[in-house]
């Protein structure tokens, strides 16, 4: 049998305006941004279906607040070595490992830095070794191991089984590390080692239902979170699809409960067009975060108008100094983004 081998390349270009109305002193209001990853591919077909391909891309971004420079970033965002055939798959190297259903609230992006919000799709790469194995149609098997910032070792699996209308996933890692870091995306952390223990599942019927429970336990502290959504899309149109989910967080060692609750419409208008509105309700802080985003997309570019409210410096009792050096996600943000992919 004969084998094939082949060069690609791709890259995302996007290019940012916001305007912000609550700056802080050293801040101006205007913020812009202009980043780009660029990704070289090559891969080789092997005998009996198998195939070896390799990925290397670098992440370049910065970002000006008025005329000065806040931020200015070049460093690798992929780069893998992978096999794979019909059953198996093993990938080395800076990676992109994400599971879970849930969409906003996502108790279960351990290793992903994934935002609904965010048009560009982009998550964060993870310097790790991953094995998917697939005994059959209906199940897969995941394991992993990974190298943290601070060259600690840590390794966990995943088991995926999937029937006509539900799918479910079992997953589990031991993390040694005692350098602090979140879980999730929405304030949970733990700066001790410890274990992580997940059951999630999504059905899909007459709406769409998922959850994901997560455990977190170490010699001090348990963590214990719980994300459940629900989606519908109406009949109407060329459909309006509606979408909420629930997060509980409970922490023992200070001894608290927090409460999230995300809601999303996302209604297509056309074949280019789409709207998305997007509210987080923190309810113990009682704050309120607003999104609306309008896309156009094209074969090889977007244009994305986004607004947001959220609350002001002021609602954080947080001295200015410790708080971001960005104008965005505080107060009324309206903002440009133009992504081009090749």
């Amino acid at each position: 049998m004969t084998t094939a081998q082949a060069l690609s390349t791709k890259g995302q270009l996007w290019v940012s305006g916001l305007k912000g109305d609550n700056a802080l002193a050293r801040q101006s209001s205007f913020e812009t941004s202009i980043g780009y990853i660029p990704t070289l591919s090559l891969y080789k077909e092997l005998p009996n279906n198998r195939l070896l391909d390799v990925e290397w891309a670098v992440r370049f971004e910065q970002y000006y607040s008025g005329d000065s420079l806040i931020l200015d970033e070049l460093e690798p965002h992929r780069v893998w070595v992978r096999f794979f055939s019909q059953t198996v798959e093993l990938r080395l190297g800076i990676q992109r490992i994400t599971f879970g259903p849930a969409q906003v609230l996502r108790a279960l992006s351990w290793f992903d830095t994934i935002d609904l919000k965010d048009p560009t799709g982009q998550t964060d790469g993870i310097d790790a070794f991953r094995l998917r194995w697939y005994p059959s149609n209906s199940l897969a098997l995941w394991s992993w191991v990974i190298q943290n910032e601070h060259a600690t070792v840590s390794f966990g699996g995943r088991g995926e089984l999937s029937t006509d209308i539900i799918e479910w996933g079992l997953t589990v890692h031991h993390d040694p590390s005692d350098s602090l870091q979140m879980i999730g995306q929405t304030g949970a952390s733990i700066g001790q080692p410890h274990n992580r223990a997940a059951l999630d599942f999504r059905y899909d019927g007459f709406v769409g239902l998922w959850n994901e429970s997560v455990l977190i336990f170490s010699k001090d502290k348990n963590i214990k979170m719980f994300t459940v959504g629900v989606d519908y899309t109406l009949p109407i149109a060329s459909g309006i699809l509606l979408m909420t989910e629930s997060m509980l967080i409970s922490d023992t060692q200070i001894n608290s409960d927090h409460l999230y609750t995300a809601l999303m419409v996302s209604i297509p208008m056309g074949m280019v067009n789409q709207l998305m509105f997007i509210t987080q309700l923190d309810w113990e802080e009682e704050k309120n975060y607003n999104y609306l985003r309008w896309s156009s997309t094209y074969d090889n570019y977007s244009l994305n108008f986004i607004a947001s409210i959220s609350p002001k410096h002021s609602a954080y009792n947080i001295s200015d100094n410790v708080l971001q050096n960005t104008v965005a996600g505080f107060g009324t943000n309206v903002q440009l983004m133009f992504i081009y992919n090749h």
